[in-house]
């Protein structure tokens, strides 16, 4: 597994219930600020594998971007079930539910940990 794959594992894997992180803002942490399509991939492909809560993944303006409206419904019912707030235009306030790791989280993820 390429170590950015891991770093994003590691980085979904560890969004505190209540919170949601940005898929930029999650390829930041991972080491490439650019790779935001990068997280969709690995999101959409190892969420199962890996039990990854990819409901706390939203896209930049704070809202849910699943296209499918069965996908998209049950990600707001999830989200809300933890308590957070989908306003009624559909966002999500980042000021109150963005989480923002500790700058040593995302660097201390063995690959181990994974398998």
């Amino acid at each position: 597994m390429q170590p950015f794959t891991t770093q994003v594992i590691h980085i979904i894997s560890s969004i505190p219930e209540g919170t949601v992180m940005t898929y930029g803002q999650i390829a930041k942490e991972a080491g490439s600020p650019r790779a935001a399509r990068q997280v969709v991939r690995i999101l959409h492909s190892m969420s199962r594998k890996y039990q990854l809560p990819w409901h706390r993944v939203v896209n930049s303006r704070g809202e849910i971007a699943l296209q499918d409206d069965e996908g998209a419904s049950l990600q707001r019912m999830l989200l809300e079930a933890e308590g957070v707030y989908i306003g009624l235009g559909g966002g999500i306030d980042l000021q109150q539910y963005l989480h923002q790791p500790t700058p040593s989280s995302a660097q201390n993820s063995p690959e181990q940990e994974l398998l």
